[in-house]
């Protein structure tokens, strides 16, 4: 096969939620933006759904859609973004939550969807969405009596547990929030990990479910294997890829497989020290990554290989994220759509 095959483990995203659920002492939810982080918005929610979860996020009301007609009725679904101009109809059709971000959203919101359900996003010091506090607190008491469904804020440091961030931002949670009924929700993956004081009434699990850090307990999700397309031999001194940036220390044998900086394997590990595996054998990327091709010295195996393993067993997203001068998010949601793509329950 000429086409990367990339495997996805709904049994152990499904464990991932439960593992995280379990530390959360509320509700937890599950955010499945980005297509689901790059692994399937269609499998990925129906299995976390199958695991239990009943509020899904996404970044935008046409992700929500994709997520709705995945699931049917039942489920929330709710959108980082809010309600964007142009958005009523998906909002309205597909039964979505817009998170408000400013009282602009909110306007548009009570003008054309008056009983349809909402949330609230409050700034606590990300300075990314959500309402600042000022603002929340001209329109607090308006906003209330509309009676949204969720207030929420976002963490800005959370994969840093000893960050002075995630404790001011608590405390201008708990400000911004008090003396009223409406369910809140401050934590992602990172701060279900910061504990009890964080998770409120509901959580949003994330990158977590993926197998990504910081939740260094969960079970890988992903698998990558490369099919080698050609072997050769190399001399020593011959160099290999664009640049000649790598040359042979010995007599070489070379595999070049079938993936590349277009399929989300970034340029950057090229020169990363990263490897792929044969079994549990580590084989050294070589030379540049290139478009569609990366080069691996097999030198030290006794056969040639038919696939080279670069996301399992041995090798995270955070490995490769790395090597790249990156973050496991990024790898994840970079994943191409050439591989093929294979479901395992």
């Amino acid at each position: 096969m000429s086409t990367a095959k990339l495997s996805v483990d709904l049994a152990a995203l499904a464990e991932n939620w439960r593992a995280l659920d379990a530390q959360s002492g509320c509700e937890t939810g599950a955010v499945v933006k980005a297509n689901g982080y790059g692994l399937g918005v269609e499998h990925v929610s129906q299995a976390l759904a199958q695991a239990g979860a009943r509020q899904f996020f996404v970044a935008t009301a046409e992700e929500g859609a994709k997520v709705r007609q995945a699931l049917g009725p039942g489920p929330g679904v709710s959108v980082f973004s809010g309600h964007m101009e142009g958005d009523t109809a998906l909002i309205r059709d597909h039964d979505l939550i817009p998170m408000l971000n400013s009282v602009d959203q909110m306007l548009r919101h009570m003008e054309s969807l008056p009983s349809g359900r909402f949330g609230i996003q409050l700034d606590t010091g990300m300075n990314r969405l959500g309402m600042e506090p000022a603002e929340w607190a001209a329109l607090r008491d308006i906003a209330l009596a509309q009676k949204p469904v969720l207030l929420m804020s976002h963490l800005a440091c959370a994969d840093e547990p000893d960050h002075p961030m995630n404790r001011q931002q608590l405390r201008s949670f708990i400000e911004l929030t008090a003396n009223n009924n409406v369910p809140r929700s401050l934590a992602a993956t990172g701060g279900i990990l910061l504990g009890r004081d964080y998770h409120f009434d509901l959580t949003r699990a994330g990158v977590g479910l993926y197998g990504g850090l910081p939740f260094a307990d969960a079970r890988p999700v992903v698998s990558l294997d490369l099919p080698v397309i050609q072997t050769r031999d190399l001399a020593e001194g011959e160099t290999v890829g664009y640049g000649n940036t790598w040359g042979a220390p010995r007599p070489s044998r070379i595999a070049t497989v079938a993936a590349g900086y277009a399929d989300g394997l970034h340029r950057a590990l090229g020169s990363g020290g990263i490897a792929v595996f044969a079994g549990d054998t580590a084989c050294p990327v070589v030379g540049r990554v290139s478009m569609d091709l990366i080069t691996v010295d097999i030198t030290d195996l006794p056969s040639d290989p038919g696939t080279l393993e670069i996301l399992g067993r041995h090798q995270s997203v955070d490995t490769l994220a790395d090597a790249a001068d990156t973050i496991g998010y990024e790898i994840l949601t970079s994943l191409g759509g050439r591989y093929q793509r294979e479901y395992v329950a």
